[in-house]
């Protein structure tokens, strides 16, 4: 065997281990730092094939579920990889001559072979996609690794895109102030940081901003972002908007404190912050309250954002999709009475499941007599971004 041949079969065989030391409810993103820790005699280039192999493997959902894990990875690399691959030429050369075909060709030439192999397998649960949503399109993106977008500060432009020029970094620029950079963009590094984060900017989906634009929000209202977690969107409504007056809360006290740190970061010092359960009437601590604006951020499936996070695609369980919903509808409940006549609530979701979305809103208007102004799924499949969904409602 080759100097070469041992390199690759040595990245096999890590790519294994790791898989077999993977617990089945495990997140990537927080394991794969964890397994690098335990075993420093790795070096960069070792992690960051591992990563890769990962990644990709759970790419591909639950197709191919009759191969062994090593063909289910072969499978993979050469789904993900619109270029010649040396590892996947070392193990299946076969498959790496048409490593530069298009993803569409691809996919035919799996159907059509001996790989049991279908593309609607990658993702089961298509049959709840939302209606606006074109599937074989979004189940080709999960073979495509998603960019990293942040949003500029008002008056940082000049300044993040001299900084990003000057270190050799591309991007792609949708306005003045979202940009797209590829994924693994050390940003702590090119920008001074605290525990904000980086300064000037932040890092925000393009299809969650694209969410923001329902808020329209005037000077001197009140707004309640309910289910705030970090924040993301109540900046991007400060941002919007700086005179407005601002209620935020979520269940977890952790990641309030995280909110407070990345308000500190951008500046922002004038907001209420509450710890609530929505699931349960607010009003002990809502009593006299009524607000201009409430963004329902709820929380949902994630599936949306699952290009990030593949491994979930495998580990989702099809009866989660109503126990969701009914979340949804029970916070809803519970936050739209605190909101002025005729004005609107923002109901978000990042799931591409009807349930959550499109059958939210129709309950929505029909139980509790709100008027639909706009709705919309957020297509990120195509640019490399998440894929949400987001509708204004008036009461």
């Amino acid at each position: 065997m080759t100097t070469s041949n041992t390199k690759y079969h040595n990245q096999l065989r890590t790519f294994l281990r790791i898989l077999n030391e993977y617990p089945e409810d495990g997140q990537l993103s927080r394991f794969l730092p964890v397994f690098f820790r335990a075993n420093r005699q790795m070096g960069s280039v070792d992690r960051r094939t591992a990563s890769r192999l990962m990644y990709n493997y759970f790419r591909l959902g639950k197709a191919s579920a009759s191969l062994s894990p090593e063909e289910r990875l072969f499978i993979a690399e050469f789904l993900c990889n619109s270029h010649s691959d040396p590892f996947l030429e070392n193990f299946r050369p076969d498959l790496n001559s048409y490593a530069t075909l298009p993803i569409e060709e691809k996919i035919r030439l799996l159907e059509a072979g001996d790989y049991d192999f279908r593309l609607e397998d990658v993702f089961p649960f298509h049959k709840h996609l939302s209606s606006e949503i074109e599937q074989p399109e979004f189940l080709r993106s999960f073979f495509i690794q998603p960019d990293l977008f942040i949003r500029i500060h008002p008056g940082r432009e000049a300044f993040v895109k001299s900084r990003l020029r000057q270190e050799a970094i591309s991007f792609t620029e949708y306005t003045d102030q979202t940009l797209a950079l590829p994924n693994g963009t050390k940003l702590d590094q090119l920008f001074s940081s605290g525990k904000g984060g980086p300064e000037g900017i932040e890092v925000q989906d393009l299809s969650s901003q694209e969410a923001g634009s329902l808020f329209k929000p005037n000077k001197y209202e009140h707004w309640w972002d309910c289910c705030a977690a970090s924040g993301g969107k109540s900046l991007y409504l400060f941002h919007q908007q700086p005179d407005i007056k601002l209620l935020v809360s979520d269940i977890r006290d952790n990641i309030l404190e995280n909110l407070d740190e990345r308000f500190r970061a951008a500046g922002v010092g004038k907001y209420q912050k509450k710890i609530l359960d929505l699931t349960k009437d607010p009003q002990p601590f809502l009593h006299g309250y009524s607000f201009d604006g409430i963004i329902l951020d709820a929380p949902c499936s994630g599936s949306g954002t699952w290009g990030r996070s593949p491994e979930l695609i495998s580990q989702f369980k099809e009866s989660r999709i109503e126990v969701f919903q009914r979340l949804q509808r029970s916070i809803a409940a519970n936050v739209i009475k605190y909101l002025k006549p005729g004005k609107p609530l923002i109901y978000i979701t990042c799931s591409v499941f009807k349930e959550e979305n499109e059958d939210n809103v129709d309950f929505l208007v029909k139980n509790y007599n709100l008027q639909l102004e706009e709705q919309k799924t957020i297509k990120g499949y195509g640019r490399k971004a998440d894929t949400m969904f987001a509708a204004r409602l008036c009461v």
